[in-house]
């Protein structure tokens, strides 16, 4: 029994070194970086983030809302390290502030929609003019858009009424989201008889069976510049995500889904 000890001994510390190199060798989780969209991006960002991964092996953790919720929630310290806004402004205000490394880089230019369910026997009239003419012969009740408070979206959809004219109509048939998916959802779940919506979830393979639509002239509203920068706190794994986005994979995504991309024309 005493003569065994010896090699239990040896058995014991060739299984411990072979754990400890295996352990050493073993590669490090994959960075998740945080990351915060505007929710137009829903299912543009979902198919890059798969991209990306595939790639890197990195998996992007996205929360989708409001450009101005999410500004306010990385004021107040929210831990996200990659930013992406549907209007520019957010990103140039938090970077004045100190939150960011720099003021970002442009990744698109969106577009919004006149959007109906795909049954609706309702008129899409691009220049909203004739939305008050449909209100009084009593086939719209209630439109959606994102509010505008807080969603470049919701800004853009306001503008483009007033300008048109159907302001003062439909202003108390608005119902508001609190952002612009769920205005989308509003439009096509019988909560409204429609919606201005981003054209790049109208054009989602989710949504595009659901609905019909038609874009709005861009002289109703003024630019939907879209920004995305890194936050003071991000880290190698958000930086790659960051530049992924400004590569052909991902700039060819953001043109399916309706973006005007920096450095093309329209």
């Amino acid at each position: 029994m005493i003569g065994r000890l010896p090699g239990l001994a040896v058995l014991r510390l060739t299984w411990c070194l072979l754990l400890a190199v295996s352990l050493w060798a073993a590669p490090a989780a994959a960075a998740e970086p945080s990351i915060a969209a505007a929710s137009d991006l829903k299912f543009a960002l979902d198919e890059i983030a798969r991209a990306f991964q595939q790639k890197t092996g990195h998996r992007p953790r996205i929360t989708y809302g409001s450009s101005g919720v999410i500004a306010t929630q990385i004021r107040n310290g929210a831990p996200y390290q990659l930013y992406l806004s549907a209007d520019e402004q957010y990103v140039f205000s938090l970077y004045k502030d100190g939150f960011t490394r720099d003021q970002g880089s442009l990744y698109g230019v969106g577009r919004i929609v006149l959007a109906v369910p795909a049954a609706s026997r309702l008129t899409l009239d691009a220049g909203l003019e004739g939305l008050p003419a449909q209100v009084a012969a009593g086939r719209v009740r209630r439109i959606a858009i994102a509010n505008p408070e807080h969603a470049p979206y919701g800004r853009r959809a306001e503008e483009s009424l007033r300008r048109s004219g159907s302001w003062e109509v439909l202003q108390s048939r608005l119902i508001l989201g609190e952002n612009v998916s769920q205005a989308a959802q509003f439009a096509l779940s019988g909560s409204a008889d429609g919606g201005i919506i981003a054209l790049s979830l109208a054009l989602s393979p989710q949504l595009q069976p659901q609905l019909r639509y038609v874009v709005i002239p861009e002289r109703l509203h003024s630019p939907l510049k879209q920004r995305m920068v890194l936050l003071n706190k991000a880290d190698d794994a958000a930086a790659s995500f960051y530049r992924f986005m400004q590569e052909p994979q991902a700039r060819a995504i953001m043109r399916r889904y309706g973006f005007l991309l920096p450095g093309e024309g329209a």
